[in-house]
């Protein structure tokens, strides 16, 4: 009986035993299939941290505050099930856990030879691949001198001559921080016509290689048909690359740049066709969700666009794909070809675009495609499914403000996230897109700059940019930060850190004729200037040819009153950013400018409310001559304005830098060969940054007439050659930007209880009236 409870026993418990093994292999199995997808490629941990932002926003948006930094640990992401796919992947086909798919002419041991050929260096980073002791002169780009029968594309050419343009570029290798290749390296698909042969052996041999290191290297292509791996055709080595589709995988974090996929046409300056102002993007648009592309039946990145039938209903959701591409596409069509290409031809591309609240953007034969930048120029929110992609520029721009980055694998969830997404949120992307594709992304130049200057900010990081430098209005090219590193010291952040302004200002008199006496115009002009409550301090820019007057000649004033003897004596040394000029306001004078007190309080408070813009009294305007096709210059008194001259004019201490340091050094030249048009281009620039006219205040009516009268500058006033060169000058600047950043304005700010019919004693600023 004994034995027998003893073998019942033992039965039990190896039963027991048995069921917590079976227990522990489904545990595991469950723990495997748990935890394996964070380890997928297409999971970045910054984009897992996106999944989980717009996941969470179908319940409720929670705002989050602006990170400085990548996060360190991943959010939750959206649900890794894939079993909703499970009904519309054609014949089962799921995607692999490697981002480049279905890799069917290569073994997994060859695609990891080409990758490790490829990236020898994969650890690169800044500290262990860059040599900075080259970038002790400053942060200069030097462009290889072609060879006999180097060919590069337009594109390219575009890239190149957008270098040679900017700030950066030097014609001298030994002052050069950053080298550029001659060789075109943008297309390295082997089948392409622009494929460059023997780039290996061109790269290799220049002088100066050593191993790529301080190398710049440009790609929109690599790889070919049919498995489109990262192969440029020569070893990277230690060179930086800026490339379109960027892998994460490969991607080396802070040294490598992902820049967009553009098409040949993209403009090299301006905003581009058809641009969408910030003001043109209402919340609500005829479609929900849009897409009009090619769909691959087989290969890399074919699964995404196979799908799309499935979510498209025909009324508010358009995802028109098309299979009649390439020579043989009727040997391979299937059953849904001809439908879709009949849907295809419904519907114009453009009209979908500008017409839609969300733009799907799904993956190519490439991570990267052109749907990207078309969406950002029409206004319309990237829904990005291109699972592995380091996003343009996503070292500095935050994404989260301008897209949502989707699963390739969720596609079924992609129309409940879009409409879950409330209208002040959509008003406040599609805003962000404007933004994001006329600093970085409306040209060439600007995004070959936006390179250079992320470049730069890692070169220079103890003066480097931060993310709001980078996300806000006007964006990092315009935001210097060799002038300061802190946002606070710029006048468009005010508002955004709401920061109080000083409430003192530097007068800066520019002075080209000699002091005559104690009654010449500009001993009137600082009398009048330093009696203002507000005056800190009075600078005289002495750029006559005549000696500096001894300091007993000056008038005698209740502020400081300093005199600076130009060293170049040109018109640009007028905007010279002095160490004296310590306030944020100054009041730009030119010697013969006729101001009272009142007229000088008055403008300051006025510019107190814009910081950001240029105030002032005397006001000009421009226009399109279309019998000439060109830009025409008028000053003829109006209603209408688009400048405001800094003869007598409030802005910015940091204009003076931007002006010194960004314009190019020919056009600061051609002004001061032609000692004209400094106060034009100064408008220019003010314009283009702010994207807003400036602010006209009240004048009294004989300003025009004094000018053209009193002092040495009657003959320039009257000359019709300086009519004529200002008018070449607004044409020569609008080339030089690509594009006009003048805007009309009809505003004009005047005093309170001006020329109301009540007593003078009520009104604050009473000389203006009377004069």
């Amino acid at each position: 009986m004994q034995a027998k409870k003893r073998y019942l026993l033992m039965s039990v418990g190896a039963g027991l035993i048995f069921l917590v093994y079976l227990w522990g292999l489904q545990i595991g199995d469950f723990q495997q299939q748990t935890y394996q997808y964070p380890q997928l490629p297409q999971y970045h941990p910054y984009r897992q941290q996106e999944y989980q932002f717009y996941y969470q926003d179908q319940v409720a948006y929670h705002p989050q505050p602006l990170p400085q930094r990548r996060p360190s640990r991943p959010a939750r992401r959206w649900p890794e099930s894939t079993e909703l796919l499970q009904p519309y992947l054609e014949g089962g086909e799921q995607e692999e856990d490697s981002p480049q798919l279905h890799h069917q002419h290569t073994s997994p041991r060859e695609r990891r030879a080409i990758r490790d050929n490829i990236y020898r260096y994969k650890r690169c980073r800044m500290e262990t691949c860059f040599n900075f002791a080259r970038c002790q002169s400053g942060f200069g780009v030097y462009i290889y001198p072609p060879q006999r029968g180097d060919e590069v594309s337009e594109t390219y050419r575009k890239i190149l001559s957008s270098i040679e343009g900017s700030r950066f570029h030097t014609t001298d290798p030994s002052r050069a921080c950053l080298f550029i290749l001659a060789v075109d390296t943008l297309d390295r698909d082997q089948l392409s016509v622009q494929y460059v042969q023997n780039a290996r052996a061109r790269i290799h041999s220049l002088p100066t290689w050593n191993d790529g290191r301080n190398h710049l290297i440009f790609n929109l292509y690599s790889g070919t048909w049919p498995d489109y791996t990262e192969d440029l055709g020569f070893e990277v080595g230690q060179a930086m690359l800026a490339k379109a589709s960027a892998d994460v995988i490969n991607f080396r974090p802070n040294f490598d740049i992902s820049i967009p996929l553009f098409s040949k046409d993209h403009p090299l300056k301006g905003r581009g066709t058809d641009h969408v102002t910030l003001t043109d993007a209402p919340p609500s648009r005829k479609y929900q969700l849009v897409f009009k592309g090619k769909r691959y039946l087989t290969g890399i990145g074919s699964e995404t666009r196979n799908a799309l039938y499935h979510i498209h209903n025909g009324e508010d959701i358009i995802l028109l794909t098309t299979c009649k591409h390439g020579k043989d596409w009727e040997k391979h069509k299937d059953s849904r070809c001809e439908r879709d290409n009949e849907d295809y031809s419904k519907f114009d591309y453009q009209e979908l675009l500008h017409n839609s609240t969300f733009c799907l953007v799904p993956r190519g034969r490439r991570l990267g495609s052109f749907r990207f930048l078309e969406a950002l120029q029409a206004a319309c929110i990237p829904v990005i499914l291109s699972n592995g992609w380091e996003l343009p520029f996503s070292e500095v721009i935050d994404w989260r403000k301008a897209a949502i980055i989707g699963d390739e694998r969720l596609l079924l969830q992609v129309p409940s996230i879009t409409r879950s997404v409330g209208r002040d949120r959509i008003l406040a992307l599609r805003q962000q897109t404007q933004f994001l594709w006329d600093a970085y992304f409306s040209s060439v130049a600007k995004i070959v700059l936006t390179t250079l200057e992320i470049i730069q900010d890692r070169v220079e990081s103890h003066v480097s940019r931060n993310w709001l430098f980078w996300n806000s209005l006007p964006g990092g090219l315009y935001a210097l930060p060799q002038y300061s590193a802190d946002p606070a010291q710029f006048p468009f952040y005010y508002a955004i850190l709401g920061k109080s302004l000083s409430q003192q200002f530097t007068a800066v008199i520019h002075t080209v004729t000699p002091l005559q006496s104690q009654i010449s115009p500009v001993v009137k002009l600082i009398l009048a200037v330093a009696k203002s409550k507000f005056c800190a301090q009075i600078v005289v820019l002495w750029d006559c040819d005549k000696p500096l007057p001894p300091s007993n000649k000056w008038p005698s004033t209740s502020v400081p009153l300093t005199v600076i003897e130009g060293q170049t004596k040109t018109m640009s040394s007028r905007f010279f950013p002095h160490d004296i000029i310590t306030t944020d306001a100054v009041l730009s004078l030119d010697e013969d400018s006729v101001l009272s007190t009142n007229e000088v309080d008055f403008a300051f408070t006025v510019w107190q409310s814009f910081p950001e813009r240029i105030v002032g009294y005397p006001a000009r305007s421009h226009y399109w001559d279309s019998s000439k096709s060109r830009w025409g210059y008028t000053s003829k008194w109006t209603n209408d304005y688009s400048m405001v001259l800094t003869g007598a004019a409030f802005y910015h201490r940091y204009y003076n830098y931007l002006y010194t340091h960004y314009i190019p050094a020919k056009l600061l030249t051609m002004v001061n060969h032609m000692a004209n048009c400094e106060d034009i281009l100064m408008n220019f620039l003010v314009s283009a940054v702010t994207k807003q006219p400036p602010i006209k205040v009240t004048q009294k009516k004989q300003y025009k007439e004094t000018m053209m009268t009193q002092g040495s500058k009657a003959s320039r006033w009257a000359d019709p050659d300086h009519f004529a060169q200002r008018q070449t000058c607004v044409n020569t600047f609008s080339q030089w930007l690509g594009f006009m950043p003048l805007v009309h304005s009809q505003m004009r700010l005047d005093p309170v209880l001006f020329r109301d019919q009540v007593s003078i004693l009520r009104k604050k600023y009473r000389d203006i009236e009377r004069l």
